[in-house]
């Protein structure tokens, strides 16, 4: 069953609430993270048939992962009209996930064969390959480490040049694990990532798992005649501005937006 966003928050609220009557006025208040809504600012097309997994925005271009069996690619793209000017076919083996840029290469998981893919970001060469434990889902970089999901409530930072897990955190909300967390953009200091089948992303504080803030994108993708599995996943930031660039699997549209803050 998928939820709306306001019943989905009112179930976790609910299910975390016995744990919730311990705790003081003043420190619940500190838990709350910041809800926000959206307002479209321009829309670019996008490939009917790109089942987005990874989205990031570099030098002027999206770079896009695609996902699905014998459909899997990396994808370098033209915003404003939606030409593919480089495409890398994977080995029909292998399902495409998470997409991030660091230093130079771009850097590209796989959903269960445990295998990432390292390509050179000028050449779009593939120079490399690394492995990794448990399932692949989004992908980001906060210039120092990888980071990565895997369909827990867990993220793994993994370091650039071995691949190890440095660390890990968890994410909550109102005491109950936030799982499913997908594709994934780290941006000013705080990582964004959706979450599956739910039309919101959330806000993570890097360093403690703590949800800091979630964008309602309900509504964002009607009228764009989507199947049940054509969900939200794909955030771009555009960088020195306050906006994203998101999308979905298969949709046909990428909108430009801006996050508003409830209330005003």
């Amino acid at each position: 069953m998928i939820l709306s966003f306001g019943v989905w928050l009112t179930v976790l609220a609910c299910s975390a609430s016995s744990g919730s009557q311990q705790r003081s006025a003043a420190s619940r208040a500190t838990q709350n993270p910041k809800l926000y809504r959206y307002e479209v600012l321009d829309k670019y097309p996008h490939d009917r048939q790109a089942f987005t997994q990874g989205l990031t925005y570099h030098d002027g271009y999206l770079y896009e992962s695609t996902g699905l069996q014998g459909q899997s690619s990396l994808r370098k793209v033209d915003l404003s009209t939606g030409r593919v000017l480089r495409k890398i076919d994977l080995d029909p083996k292998y399902f495409a996930e998470g997409l991030t840029v660091f230093q130079g290469k771009l850097y590209q998981l796989t959903w269960l064969s445990g295998i990432g893919f390292v390509y050179d970001l000028a050449t779009m060469d593939k120079v490399g390959e690394f492995h990794y434990e448990g399932e692949g889902w989004g992908l980001t970089s906060d210039q120092k480490s990888l980071i990565m999901s895997d369909g827990s409530n867990r993220l793994k930072f993994l370091d650039p040049r071995d691949f190890k897990v440095q660390r890990s955190i968890e994410v909550f909300y109102q005491g109950q694990p936030l799982t499913e967390l997908n594709e994934l953009e780290y941006i000013n200091g705080e990582i964004f990532s959706n979450v599956w089948h739910k039309d919101i992303i959330v806000r993570i504080d890097p360093a403690a798992g703590k949800v800091l803030g979630i964008i309602d994108l309900t509504g964002l993708g009607s009228g764009l005649g989507l199947g049940s599995e054509d969900v939200l996943n794909g955030i771009a930031y555009l960088p020195g501005t306050a906006t994203l660039l998101v999308t979905g699997k298969r949709w046909p549209s990428i909108f430009k937006i801006r996050a508003i803050a409830s209330g005003e």
